[in-house]
């Protein structure tokens, strides 16, 4: 059994109190997730008393105002828990990093006053959220949608499919964007809080994917669900406005995720090194092992550097859409490397699921694609910096 030892970011990086909870968090990731990672994989579903010690911990309403019921703390805090379980489970990673980055960052921002009493102590306590916005046809365009809602008196009627949805199987809220007026093109895309048990409203499918198994993606239908007015998110017409806006806070959640993973996949490439033996002593004793290790270690250092100066400059309200594409963009691409190359580390026993860095691979995939592709993200830096 290789004895796989942390290497945490120097001190230096945080205040007494983020390196108290990033410890905290760390020690539960250890201690709480890792036993059960191998099989909620293999079975590709999450344990559900995990996701009730996470609201526990207080790990769901991170920003959350004390009035609400939430820790009242900061962004950056929400990527350092991001960071710190997707070390051990980008899985469960992500289950933490919809519910702050996107859902509560959503309402926080949006919600009327009347919605945050209802909802916000829910969504710190015991309400799982997810974020509906892709469909079939509508990826990185993400405005060309066939979702409807019609007026009905009181309500809106909601038709249509969602897809790929994270936290769909778990979740009790959904932030669900459709178009209200086609007339107005993206100008009449309108944003709702659906409560899981609306009728008309049903998860679908639940996908079989490649990596990060254990989190659930679901297609969600509308059959006539008739929502009322009173939880439309924000006015008519802006939920192209809330969704960029969600979504450039969420790419930070990203690439906390994004370099988590890398960690936990250097931290046992590392491990490996030291105690495997070839011609007479530990392989990381060579030049071919132990330099592709310091070009591992040094790229995600300059990837976490980048994701935490995001998340600061977001918590001091300062722009960051620039350095939340780069974040996301960079840390995805040095995930993919670093967890290709800790397979490589262990040889032919990394391609075996006798050992966790395959898994970190097939986790890191999903980083180039969701909350905006590698394109998407580089699109958005060029019009940045060109402007």
């Amino acid at each position: 059994m290789i004895e796989v030892q942390e290497r945490r970011p120097p001190l230096s990086d945080f205040t007494e109190e983020e390196q108290l909870f990033r410890e905290t968090v760390a020690g539960f990731a250890d201690s709480t997730i890792r036993p059960h990672v191998e099989e909620m994989d293999h079975q590709g579903r999450f344990r559900p008393e995990l996701i009730q010690e996470f609201f526990e911990l207080g790990l769901m309403g991170i920003e959350i105002p004390e009035e609400y019921g939430g820790a009242g703390s900061t962004f950056f805090m929400s990527i350092l828990a991001v960071e710190e379980i997707s070390r051990v489970d980008p899985s469960a990673g992500v289950i933490v990093d919809v519910q702050n980055t996107l859902v509560n960052n959503a309402l926080m921002r949006w919600a009327s006053e009347e919605q945050k009493r209802r909802y916000l102590p829910k969504m710190a306590s015991e309400w799982l959220g997810a974020y509906a916005l892709s469909e079939a046809g509508s990826g990185s365009d993400a405005f060309t949608m066939n979702a409807r809602a019609e007026r009905d008196g009181n309500d809106y009627v909601l038709n249509g499919q969602k897809l790929w949805i994270t936290n769909a199987a778990e979740a009790s809220l959904f932030i669900v964007f459709v178009q209200a007026d086609p007339d107005q093109g993206y100008r009449g895309i309108t944003a709702f809080l659906v409560e899981n048990g609306m009728p008309g409203f049903s998860v679908g499918k639940k996908e079989d994917k490649l990596g990060i198994r254990a989190s659930s993606t679901c297609e969600i239908l509308f059959d006539d669900c008739r929502v009322p007015s009173a939880n439309m998110l924000g006015p008519f017409g802006k939920g192209y406005k809330i969704a960029i806006e969600t979504l450039n806070e969420g790419r930070i959640g990203i690439g906390g995720q994004m370099i988590g993973l890398s960690r936990g996949a250097l931290d046992c490439a590392i491990a490996y090194a030291q105690e495997r033996q070839a011609f007479g002593k530990a392989i990381a004793g060579y030049q071919g092992v132990h330099f592709p290790l310091a070009e591992m270690a040094t790229e995600l250092e300059a990837a976490r550097l980048m994701v935490y100066n995001a998340a600061r400059l977001k918590d001091a309200a300062k722009d960051y859409v620039k350095e939340a594409a780069m974040a996301k963009y960079f840390s995805s691409v040095v995930a993919e490397r670093v967890t290709s190359q800790a397979i490589e580390t262990y040889g032919g026993y990394g391609y075996t699921k006798d050992y966790p860095v395959e898994k970190f691979w097939r986790d890191a995939k999903i980083g180039k694609i969701y909350e905006g592709t590698s394109n998407m993200q580089l699109a958005t830096i060029a019009k940045m910096i060109l402007k």
